[in-house]
């Protein structure tokens, strides 16, 4: 994959001026998948646990990136029962919960004694509808001037209550939603190009622990709201109002009506 940083604006932070080039990556991905969910778009009970491992720029895998990057991500829905009127299979009322993290880990190029820092093109981005809603698209973790840098480190998780719409019945791809989510996304010390030049594979290592450290370090940046779900065949619908609860500093927030539209929420 041949991928390109151009095009910036005057405003454009130094952070991102300093990685504005042409990359070339090499990679192999593996993916394992168990979806045991009814309706992966508008689940009612059933669970799913997905891995992802990507390794770039090892051994015959050429290019000027390398790492090993791998993500989980997972959910579980649990039907719930309304006393003296519907049982649980029946009520279209669930209880949902989802986890997501991953793990960008610097590697060094072949003939290159040293690992080199992640590149914003590779980097997790954390925020917006489809994941930690209340923050604006890629809202959560680094940024320099009002850009997001994207992160090495992260952990995500979410919880919710679906419940039927009013007047409408169970069997519709129509609910309401309450929910509350939270996530953290780190960056890895001295991973900004002068400081990582003295960078070894001890000193990846050691960054790499405390960032993972650092995600559960305190309260993580956290929202809570209410909205409205329509299931369409070929997508998910969100219309939703969001509360942010708790803000770190440099993130961007998207207090009030968001609309999400994709297949993959959390």
């Amino acid at each position: 994959m041949w991928r390109t940083i151009t095009g910036l604006s005057p405003n454009a932070s130094n952070a991102v001026r300093a990685e504005a080039r042409d990359t070339f990556k090499s990679s192999i991905t593996y993916t394992w998948l168990n979806e045991q969910r009814d309706y992966p778009l508008l689940p009612s009970k059933g669970y799913m646990a997905k891995a992802t491992a990507e390794l770039a720029g090892v051994g015959p895998l050429k290019g000027d990136v390398a790492f090993l990057k791998s993500e989980v991500d997972s959910q579980v829905a649990i039907p719930v029962a309304v006393p003296g009127i519907a049982s649980a299979a029946t009520s279209g009322v669930a209880l949902t919960g989802s986890f997501r993290g991953g793990l960008l880990y610097p590697l060094a190029l072949a003939g290159q004694p040293q690992p080199q820092p992640s590149y914003i093109n590779d980097r997790f981005i954390l925020g917006g509808p489809s994941d930690v809603r209340g923050f604006k698209i890629a809202g959560l973790g680094p940024h320099d001037a009002g850009d997001a840098l994207g992160g090495d480190v992260y952990a995500a998780a979410s919880a919710a209550l679906l419940l039927p719409f009013p007047n409408v019945g169970p069997d519709t791809p129509l609910r309401l939603q309450l929910f509350a989510n939270a996530g953290r996304l780190v960056a890895l010390r001295g991973r900004s190009k002068g400081d990582a030049e003295g960078w070894s594979a001890e000193g990846v290592r050691d960054a790499v622990r405390d960032a993972v450290k650092k995600v559960g370090d305190g309260w993580p940046s956290a929202a809570a709201g209410f909205g409205v779900i329509y299931a369409h065949p070929m997508a998910r619908l969100e219309l939703n109002f969001s509360l942010p609860l708790v803000i770190r500093k440099g993130e961007e927030t998207r207090k009030g009506l968001s609309l999400g539209v994709g297949i993959d929420f959390m």
